[in-house]
């Protein structure tokens, strides 16, 4: 489900609100899988991106008009920068629930999710947690 790009909305989303939104539950459970079943044997990083085709898409299209509108207000894309970010960072979140979701779903099902499936969902928090550290 894809989540749409607010634009110029007094209500937007900021990283500052993403920040004081508490952290999130902690949990031992399972670690969502990653989607497409992607299977890699190497422990280096994965270079999937992150978010869905489309989605992604959008985030840089709405970068790039962002960046164009600094020439002439440069406060206003620094907020809108901000939102931006903010939205992304919380699709991200979305997007690792969802799969999450689905696991633990199985679990209650009590259908056994396969060492694989685990192995490739842990493989994408891996992927992701490099690519956080490093920026």
């Amino acid at each position: 489900m894809a989540v749409p790009l607010k634009k110029d909305t007094a209500e937007e989303l900021t990283t500052s609100d993403l920040a004081q939104s508490g952290r999130p539950e902690q949990s031992t459970g399972p670690k969502p899988v990653a989607s497409e079943g992607v299977v890699r044997t190497s422990d280096q990083p994965q270079s999937t991106p992150l978010f869905p085709g489309g989605e992604l898409s959008d985030f840089r299209d709405r970068w790039g008009e962002i960046q164009t509108a600094f020439v002439d207000e440069p406060r206003r894309a620094v907020e809108q920068a901000d939102g931006l970010v903010a939205s992304a960072m919380k699709r991200l979140a979305e997007i690792f629930a969802e799969e999450r979701s689905k696991l633990e779903q199985q679990w209650d099902r009590g259908d056994n999710v396969s060492t694989e499936d685990l192995r490739v969902a842990f493989q994408r928090y891996r992927t992701f947690f490099h690519r956080l550290l490093s920026m």
